[in-house]
């Protein structure tokens, strides 16, 4: 453990409780606020010099690493609670973090976005147990004033209603099969990935045990990429993978149509982010008859071709096509999301209506309701994770909005993430990420990121389905 948070750990055993919390009636609309003048102080001190406040002051001087505030939060009982932190940060400064520490156990970096008034901000999801919880504010990146903290109980979506029947009801049997496997064990398990199916190997090297579903890429088979001389087997790859019984995924890093600019930090190989393509969505998809237009079907020909081997081959496919697309980062989400909603219907008719391609399931890659497709487009949503180096938490607001988009009617995925989550969290808060997907290279190898010791645990973990013991169930 790091020798700071062993001293914040520490911190916890020998400050004794506050005697300011109150005791509170069991009430399924637990709302409360925790004035921070009320809580326990380490390093730091009570001010009323700025006006804006609620209650009677606020805390100030977070100025060391250590600096911290104890609160004493009393629950009526176990459950997933919503924390806001009203708070202020003085005009001269910019965006800071605090660490949450919860019963000396449960650590977390939040940050804490810019304000010019006393307000609330900084939504945080944590699991509660019946009666006092400590919930410490340690400085970390101070500078900042903490006026309270809120707490209010929230209900986390049921899995009763998730959809068995996939939007294309012509699927094929053994995506029909698949998706049955994924909604009769959503919460029993979550699914082992690794992206890459040459990551496999070291994964079983350092834990013993295979990844379920591995992550494969169309990137490779992009026509503006095969002009230039490359080629891809990642289709072969796949077919090898689903005859060893894995499951196979498959995104698509689309290099741009045409418009590389293909100058020095904007490759031609880079094509598939928006920096090195002056490619417009948003002209071709709105001009049918354009150049631009019948390339993007070229290009989605081409790939319906690796999709037919695929198909004939028997594999079925997690099929995640414009990841990511709120981001900006890549071309076909930079001119928002009508363009991209736009494109991601061209895709699925395309594929599915014109090229009679049925052994999909379709996976939209973000939580925003302003970028979904609808639900006759899509069968499972999911969400790429990348927070901090060793940050192992469960993602509890992305499982939650991605529910709540689909009102708790499809499947939740973590389609790719660096730090693999705790499956003991994920039990606990009751969260059901139908699989993860670890990223290759320094996400997965990365002792920072996925220690040696995370990766064993979480492989032989009985939460976790491995390759051998999904074929044993399957």
């Amino acid at each position: 453990m790091n020798f700071r948070f062993m001293i914040i750990i520490l911190l916890l055993i020998i400050v004794p409780s506050s005697n300011t919390s109150i005791n509170l009636h069991k009430d399924v609309n637990f709302n409360h606020i925790y004035q921070s003048e009320n809580a326990k102080l380490f390093g730091t001190k009570i001010s009323d010099n700025i006006s804006g406040y609620s209650g009677n002051g606020y805390v100030t001087g977070f100025d060391k690493p250590n600096d911290n505030i104890i609160f004493t939060v009393t629950v009526p009982y176990d459950g997933i609670y919503k924390i806001n932190i009203g708070y202020y940060i003085p005009k001269e400064s910019g965006r800071k973090y605090t660490l949450v520490v919860l019963n000396g156990n449960s650590i977390k970096r939040i940050s804490l976005p810019k304000l010019n008034s006393f307000s609330e901000s900084s939504e945080e999801e944590i699991l509660l147990h019946k009666g006092e919880n400590n919930i410490m504010l340690i400085s970390d990146w101070g500078y900042y004033n903490i006026d309270y903290i809120r707490v209010q109980k929230i209900s986390m979506p049921s899995n009763s209603n998730i959809e068995k029947h996939l939007v294309n009801t012509n699927a094929t049997k053994e995506a029909n099969t698949l998706q049955e496997f994924l909604v009769s064990n959503y919460g029993k398990y979550i699914l082992s990935g690794q992206q890459d199916l040459t990551e496999v190997d070291w994964i079983e090297k350092n834990t013993g045990k295979k990844p379920v579903v591995v992550g494969f890429d169309f990137m490779d088979y992009s026509p503006s990429r095969v002009e230039h001389g490359v080629s891809s087997n990642q289709t072969e790859q796949a077919i090898k993978w689903s005859k060893e019984g894995g499951i196979v995924t498959f995104s698509w890093h689309w290099n741009a149509p045409k418009n590389l600019i293909n100058q020095p930090g904007k490759e031609w190989s880079e094509g598939f982010r928006t920096s090195a393509t002056t490619f417009d969505i948003e002209y071709a998809l709105d001009h049918p008859e354009s150049e631009d237009y019948k390339l993007i079907l070229r290009d989605i020909d081409a790939i319906s071709v690796q999709l037919k081997k695929l198909q004939s081959a028997n594999v079925a496919v997690l099929f995640r096509p414009l990841h990511e697309a709120e981001g900006g980062w890549f071309w076909w989400g930079a001119k928002g999301p009508e363009p991209t909603k736009k494109l991601y219907k061209l895709l699925y008719n395309r594929i599915t209506n014109y090229h009679d391609i049925n052994n999909l399931i379709w996976i939209w890659n973000s939580s925003n309701k302003d970028w979904y497709p609808g639900d006759k487009y899509v069968d499972i949503v999911g969400y790429d994770s990348y927070p901090d180096s060793g940050d192992y938490s469960p993602l509890l607001n992305k499982y939650n909005e991605l529910s709540l988009l689909v009102k708790n009617k499809k499947l939740v995925s973590l389609t790719e993430t660096g730090p693999i989550p705790d499956p003991n969290l994920l039990k606990e808060y009751k969260i059901r990420w139908s699989w993860f997907l670890t990223w290759k290279g320094k996400y997965l190898k990365d002792e920072n990121i996925n220690s040696i010791k995370n990766l064993d645990e979480v492989y032989n973990h009985k939460y976790v389905l491995t390759l051998d013991e999904y074929k044993k169930i399957k």
